[in-house]
């Protein structure tokens, strides 16, 4: 597997992954903000995707999104068959190389004690991110926290 920068031409892949992570993060794929922010993302060079190759139309694994003007992750997401592999750490330290490490990197991710987001929260407890806080819920119901990891 290899995390690369994602094309336009990726975007009905990126719109799959979102179908299929909609029950955790709430709709998207059908949401015209969401599509709009994608190919703004994608436009910018902000978002990075993972696939087995880097030649051909491989399907997408994995995408995160980064928001420099936030430095953050602004959207990260892994493919039900490629979780457990390795995918969202690669994705993650792809993401975090790209951001400035002299001040924070923020993530929302899913609050202590939700199971279905135990592992995101270990994934981003492995790079040094820590619980700031509470930030609601998000449009699937679940709720949500800032996490921060501090500067380098």
């Amino acid at each position: 597997m290899i995390v690369l920068p994602s094309k336009k031409e990726d975007i009905l892949a990126w719109l799959n992954l979102a179908r299929e992570v909609e029950p955790l993060f709430g709709p998207m794929a059908d949401e015209e903000s969401f599509k709009e922010a994608l190919i703004q993302a994608l436009g910018e060079g902000n978002a990075f995707c993972i696939k087995e190759s880097a030649s051909g139309n491989s399907p997408i694994y994995g995408g995160v999104v980064i928001a420099l003007a936030g430095n953050e992750i602004a959207w990260l997401a892994v493919s039900t068959s490629c979780r457990g592999q390795g995918a969202g750490t690669m994705l993650l330290a792809y993401a975090i190389e790209r951001l400035d490490h002299t001040i924070p990197v923020k993530v929302v991710t899913f609050a202590k004690g939700v199971i279905e987001g135990l592992p995101a929260r270990k994934l981003y407890w492995k790079f040094g991110f820590r619980d700031w806080e509470p930030a609601g819920k998000n449009p699937a119901g679940f709720p949500v926290v800032l996490m921060v990891r501090e500067s380098s």
